[in-house]
């Protein structure tokens, strides 16, 4: 007998006629007298011919339990058919049933956000929990995983929810019941029937959005930190003072995606007005530091703000084609400059990360820029003379050094004048120096006022003064040198006693491409010239004669002797 319980057919006599191994248990309860009146149940089912069910105590390994028996009458009339069921092996595999479902939904939920089957048609037949993904109870079912999935991501539906083989935590963006986006790492394997054909998939979903969104915002910070560290590191390693800003730029544009970024800054503190506060600025009174990207998309300056002010949200605007910022940088609640930056429009606006890292460069910007100034500032004070803010005699014969190397390529002729006051000393000595660093101010003055912004006006040191006159032939330095007297006429007053004026000896060397000599030649001629016109009574100019002329091949070099 196939039955899984004590099974046993009784004849009419009460014989027992055929059993199964589990009928051993019923044996002993056919006796008469026994507990549970099996034989009792037997007769009576003969005889109404109708099955008739007992509880019968049994002995399993020692303790006592129960079976419930159902006496069958068979067909002939004669034979009853026992059949026995116990009810407390029963209740345990429902009871180790039911563990092991609540045991695996446990898993699956640790596993797990949701877990999810389709069917045959691709549509979901399963979904647990009911309200997955923020669904309505039930909302997912019998509904197309290709609604469920943002559109970037639908052509990977087959990858997962149509999968002929096993995948494993293949990452996927969804829309959640309420609109966001989700993340979700999905895991699946098909299903086949008993004949290998394919009836659908099952797997599960895990929400990993918060774990993606946190590990941008440390990509996101990470990028900032690169950024901000490449742009320290300009400030510290860069040599080239004029180049420091235009590296801070390009690395700023470079990470946020900018096509341009100019750093703007303010010039040294002796600039500034008196009533300057610091807290405002005219933008367009601001020199450009650093400048980097398309000068095309640049954005005019008549787009940008007329004043910046300290403290003040960034200045944002779509301008023509591209997206502008503009963020002021400060040092010491001082305003000393501006950071812009632009992007193409279809870019959109900016982010939260974008602000966050400009801002942070602002803040090195600021720095930097008074670091600029401090340094263009002690550059000022050492190629200038103190007391007549002219240049001093070092930065005067560098800059002269490098022009008149330039004045073979250029073709074009300038000149040297050496300036020397006439009886400075009398000044010195009957009105005091404070008198005679007035009238060297008042020399400043009037050689300042009749210079152009292309030629160099120094003090050599004392009295002695000089002037380099850019493309100035014979005529210009001439006319230029008279310009000096008239001017030196205001000198008169100021003089120490009245049968020594005060006057100005002036010498001119002009340097001709044409004759070309060296700088010491030139000097040498300039110092003399003006000696010249010390002997010739003072108070006048005197003009160097020309260097020998140089005779030059046919391709203009000048030939060797």
């Amino acid at each position: 007998m196939a039955y899984p319980g004590p099974a046993a057919i009784i004849g009419n006599d009460g014989s027992l006629l055929d059993s199964n191994a589990s009928a051993r248990r019923l044996i002993p309860l056919l006796e008469p007298g026994a507990k549970g009146d099996l034989p009792g149940a037997i007769r009576l089912a003969r005889d109404t011919k109708t099955p008739v069910l007992r509880l019968v105590p049994v002995a399993t390994t020692g303790q006592a339990s129960g079976l419930d028996v159902i006496a069958i009458p068979l067909a002939d009339g004669l034979r009853v058919l026992l059949l026995g069921r116990d009810p407390v092996l029963e209740a345990a595999l429902y009871s180790a049933l039911a563990d092991s479902r609540a045991r695996y939904k446990d898993y699956v939920s640790l596993a797990s956000d949701f877990a999810w089957e389709t069917g045959a048609n691709g549509r979901f037949s399963f979904i647990m929990p009911s309200d997955a993904l923020g669904y309505r109870e039930h909302g997912l079912l019998d509904t197309d995983p290709v609604d469920l999935l943002d559109r970037w991501e639908r052509k990977d539906v087959a990858i997962v929810f149509q999968t002929t083989r096993p995948v494993r935590d293949v990452e996927l963006w969804a829309r959640a019941g309420d609109g966001r986006a989700v993340c979700l790492l999905a895991s699946a394997m098909p299903v086949y029937d008993a004949a290998g054909a394919r009836q659908g998939t099952r797997g599960i979903c895990r929400d990993v959005t918060e774990q993606r969104e946190q590990e941008r915002a440390l990509r996101r910070l990470h990028n900032r930190e690169q950024v901000r560290a490449r742009v320290v590191r300009a400030f510290r390693d860069e040599v080239d003072i004029s180049g420091i800003l235009t590296m801070a730029a390009e690395a700023l544009a470079k990470g946020i995606g900018a096509c341009g970024c100019r750093i703007l800054r303010r010039g040294p503190a002796g600039s500034m007005s008196p009533d300057d506060d610091g807290a405002s600025y005219p933008l367009a009174d601001l020199i450009v530091g650093g400048d980097y990207g398309s000068r095309d998309a640049a954005p005019s300056p008549d787009a940008l703000p007329e004043e910046l002010t300290l403290g003040a949200q960034p200045w944002e605007a779509f301008v023509g084609t591209v997206n502008v910022m503009v963020v002021t940088t400060n040092h010491h609640q001082t305003l000393n400059g501006a950071v812009v930056v632009w992007r193409r429009a279809e870019r959109g606006p900016w982010s939260g990360d974008d602000r966050k890292l400009i801002h942070d460069v602002a803040d090195q910007v600021g720095i930097a820029n008074e670091q600029i100034n401090r340094y263009e500032t002690i550059m000022t004070l050492s190629r200038t003379d103190a007391l007549t803010g002219l240049l001093n005699r070092r930065a005067f014969l560098e800059d002269v050094e490098r022009r008149h190397h330039r004045l073979e390529r250029a073709q074009a002729s300038s000149a040297l004048l050496y300036l020397d006051l006439d009886n400075f000393k009398q000044v010195n000595d009957a009105r005091g120096h404070a008198q005679g660093d007035r009238v060297l101010t008042m020399v400043a003055d009037i050689l300042g006022q009749r210079t152009r912004p292309t030629d160099l006006v120094a003090r050599l040191g004392g009295d002695e003064f000089a002037v380099w006159l850019e493309d100035a032939d014979d005529a210009v330095a001439n006319q230029k040198a008279r310009d000096f007297l008239e001017g030196g006429a205001l000198l008169l007053p100021m003089s120490g006693r009245p049968d020594h004026p005060l006057a100005l000896s002036i010498g001119i060397a002009v340097c001709d491409p044409n004759r070309p000599e060296s700088l010491e030649t030139l000097i040498k001629r300039a110092d003399s010239a003006m000696y010249a016109a010390k002997l010739g009574g003072k108070g006048r100019y005197h003009l160097a004669d020309p260097v020998e002329p140089v005779s030059r091949d046919g391709d203009g070099h000048p030939e060797a002797r």
